[in-house]
């Protein structure tokens, strides 16, 4: 951290700083960071506790719930904080920190849809293996993947950040820490760093983008030999929950990180990474829960199993 010493601390200008904007900013945040908890929290319980969901579908979708609590904690905490004291200095260890632990979550969700593809592929193209390729021990390998390789992509980021120098103006744009940002008021040169983010970046989520679409190339073909309407509709309607939270994710991710910034563009930065870090992971459960049968149905279990314990007492 000795290359980080010139200046101690860098200030979030947050989203805004009138103050009726602020307390209105705050409560609205607060329900949306209430709702993803506990809805996806909610989702995470009824896989692990329902038999009838043990299988790799909502496996993965169990997974994507977590990541779904997990990175929005890395942001919302801070900034409900600060928006209740009125502060918005954040020390430079803390910083990296939280670049460190959002840029994990946000690769491994970008990874576990890589998978979540694949699965589809295999449920839908080749039903009768299916048992047999998706195997407990396959779909751990492939969530243990997940995460190793999305840990491993933010380290490396973060790690060469530890090369640059802040010594000038230490204004983050926004209401957490980010790469783009840090890049932005360094007083160093960091070519090297966005080199290595434009290289590792593109290459993993060039593959991770090959990874989530090539299957659907196979499973298009698949359901439109299908010739009953009735098994074409409810083979779209397993992939179209999917392919609408890919698409949010990957319009935000690339804007983020893949556009080039500009002073003119800073509002609609702020609303991407509003979009990114709380939207999303409110709007993956109700995605999924709405449009999926099993899942109300286990919901419905729960809730009678819950009143029929609650009468016997």
């Amino acid at each position: 951290m000795r290359n980080v010493t010139e200046i101690s601390s860098f200030t979030l200008v947050g989203l805004s700083d009138h103050p009726l904007t602020m307390n209105g900013i705050f409560v609205f945040f607060l329900l949306i960071y209430l709702m993803t908890l506990i809805t996806n929290l909610l989702i995470f319980l009824l896989v692990l506790t329902d038999y009838n969901l043990h299988n790799p579908m909502y496996f993965f979708l169990a997974n994507l719930a977590f990541l779904d609590i997990s990175y929005p904690s890395v942001t919302a905490p801070r900034m409900l904080f600060d928006l209740v004291t009125k502060r918005s200095s954040i020390s430079i260890p803390a910083c990296i920190t939280q670049v460190y632990f959002y840029l994990s979550f946000v690769c491994s969700e970008v990874f576990l849809l890589s998978a979540m593809s694949y699965d589809r592929y295999i449920a839908i193209c080749h039903p009768l293996h299916y048992t047999q390729m998706m195997s407990w021990r396959a779909c751990t390998c492939m969530a243990s993947l997940v995460w190793v390789v999305g840990c491993s992509i933010s380290l490396v980021d973060t790690l060469f950040l530890l090369r640059l120098s802040f010594c000038r103006t230490s204004s983050i744009h926004n209401f957490f820490c980010d790469l783009p940002h840090l890049y932005q008021i360094t007083c160093s040169d960091p070519f090297i760093n966005i080199v290595i983010l434009l290289l590792l970046g593109g290459s993993v989520g060039l593959g991770a983008f090959l990874l989530t679409f090539l299957p659907y190339v196979y499973i298009f073909s698949t359901i439109l030999r299908i010739r009953s309407k009735t098994g074409k509709r409810k083979a779209f309607s397993t992939c179209t929950s999917h392919l609408t939270v890919v698409f949010i994710t990957y319009v935000s991710i690339i804007f983020i990180y893949l556009v080039p910034s500009s002073s003119d563009m800073v509002n609609l930065y702020k609303l991407f990474s509003v979009i990114s870090a709380l939207i999303n992971p409110l709007l993956n459960p109700l995605i999924y829960s709405l449009r999926n049968k099993d899942l109300m149905e286990a919901l419905l279990r729960s809730y009678y199993h819950l009143k029929l314990t609650q009468a016997s007492f």
